[in-house]
């Protein structure tokens, strides 16, 4: 039987769990010969998207509703007829959530959430899981929260597992498993946190900080949408 510990461990060594599909009960270890990353330092955001930001559409929010994130991860949507999400990932990842190793990062509009990811941090790591979006950009731009929270932090790795059309725009790219590990093996050296440890003097300094991160992001050379 998995228990959130053996995850985590898998994780370390580079290796990541799914299902081949919604229903099947089985879990299998993939540990691909080419990994996706998206350095945070080579960030890119699309011309559109930047300007979308700007007029803040969407409330963001971490760890507020994780088990909604997940839940709606895993749903079947017409151009994703298959999910490898099934209920024993639900159950494992709920449990790392409340051991403070899993995260979400959520778009809501009028208190319904629109949109968001989530993932798995172990220490200056954050492995990328599934990201949903019902309305348009929510994703993208909790995608775009998310790596302004990561560089914030200190992070140094966020690995995206496999590259998409949809992750390219934004600067991922593919490197062979020996150059993975080696990355992987400085990041979970470090000692950082998802959410920033500070006192109830410091939070409006922290929160500054983060917005400071975010704006240097939006300011930097953009990719042609």
């Amino acid at each position: 039987m998995l228990t959130p510990q053996i995850v985590l461990d898998a994780y370390s060594k580079g290796l990541f769990p799914m299902a081949e599909n919604r229903r099947d009960k089985q879990l299998f270890w993939i540990d691909p010969e080419v990994r996706g990353i998206l350095p945070l330092d080579n960030f890119h955001i699309p011309r559109s998207l930047k300007k979308k930001i700007r007029n803040n559409p969407f409330e963001v929010r971490f760890d507020h509703n994780f088990a909604a994130v997940i839940r709606a991860c895993a749903q079947q949507k017409p151009k994703r007829r298959e999910t490898w999400i099934n209920d024993e990932i639900i159950e494992l990842y709920t449990k790392l959530f409340c051991m403070r190793h899993a995260h979400s990062v959520e778009c809501w509009r009028e208190e319904k959430l629109v949109g968001g990811l989530y993932g798995i941090s172990i220490g200056g790591a954050f492995f990328g899981e599934s990201m949903f979006s019902s309305e348009r950009d929510s994703s993208k731009i909790a995608l775009v929260h998310l790596v302004s929270r990561l560089k914030l932090a200190g992070f140094t790795l966020l690995d995206t597992q496999f590259i998409t059309d949809h992750l390219k725009q934004f600067g991922a790219i593919e490197i062979s498993r020996v150059e993975y590990h080696k990355i992987l093996s400085g990041a979970l050296n470090l000692n950082v946190g998802f959410h920033l440890e500070v006192s109830l003097d410091a939070e409006e300094v922290s929160l500054d900080a983060e917005e400071e991160v975010l704006r240097r992001i939006l300011q930097s050379k953009t990719q042609t949408s």
